[in-house]
């Protein structure tokens, strides 16, 4: 699709919470969290003119690599939120894109996303075929520490298995980034995540996982956080940490 004349580099979407956004407590779940980031950044890939449609004209779609979110304070049932993003690098096959998430005017979560173009047909990673210019670049941080690489180098201990089912998948014929996440919190203590005891969470994204395959959860913990792989033949293909407060 053409450049929308709606278009600009800074870009806000409104939403109102239903019942189906959140936990038995009333309070955004975090997978949903995650779902808004995807929506907010399709949106607006979409209104410059880069949105899936327009890349798989080049066979070419965004897929996400790392992601951290750092939270304040979660937005409950019937809250209208307003979700802000913005891209502050985008070079050749990669960009990184901020997201914040707002209150009553008041910043509770804030959000950096690393995002790499891949080929939908070699599926390896390929230089992004579409003008992008006219996106605005902007320096400031959505997040005190930037997305980073998760040390897996710990001793793990092996804590459930899930196939890939066709529930999962995606557009982009994958199991979707949030599926990986609400693998793992399903293994957590509900009464820690009913409680919002978590401050932050780091994602990496390393491999495919695809219909049919069955991976390997494990998990490493202390007071302070968790950390959990998902492994397909021995080769990690997805790191989560979660910061507790």
């Amino acid at each position: 699709m053409p450049i929308s004349p709606n278009f600009t580099s800074i870009y806000e979407q409104e939403f109102e919470l239903s019942f189906l956004n959140c936990y038995p407590n009333g309070l955004l779940k975090y997978t949903d969290l995650c779902n808004f980031i995807q929506v907010v950044a399709g949106n607006h890939a979409d209104l410059g003119g880069i949105s899936y449609s327009d890349m798989q004209t080049q066979s070419q779609a965004w897929v996400v690599s790392r992601m951290r979110v750092e939270i304040s304070k979660l937005p409950k049932w019937r809250d209208k939120i307003v979700v802000k993003t913005w891209i502050k690098t985008l070079e050749n096959s990669r960009s990184t894109r901020c997201i914040e998430f707002y209150l009553n005017d008041q910043k509770i979560i804030g959000c950096e996303t690393y995002w790499v173009v891949i080929n939908t047909k070699t599926r390896r990673p390929d230089n992004l075929a579409l003008p992008h210019n006219h996106f605005e670049k902007f320096d400031p941080n959505a997040t005190n520490f930037p997305t980073d690489k998760i040390n897996t180098n710990q001793e793990f201990k092996n804590v459930g298995t899930k196939k890939v089912f066709f529930s999962d998948l995606d557009v982009v014929n994958h199991a979707n980034n949030v599926k990986y996440l609400e693998w793992c919190l399903d293994y957590e203590n509900p009464k820690n995540l009913l409680l919002s005891k978590v401050k932050a969470f780091d994602m990496n994204f390393m491999r495919e996982l695809n219909l049919n395959d069955e991976a390997i959860l494990a998990k490493s913990s202390n007071e302070n956080e968790s950390v959990f792989t998902i492994s397909l033949d021995d080769k990690t293909a997805y790191a989560l940490r979660v910061e507790w407060k």
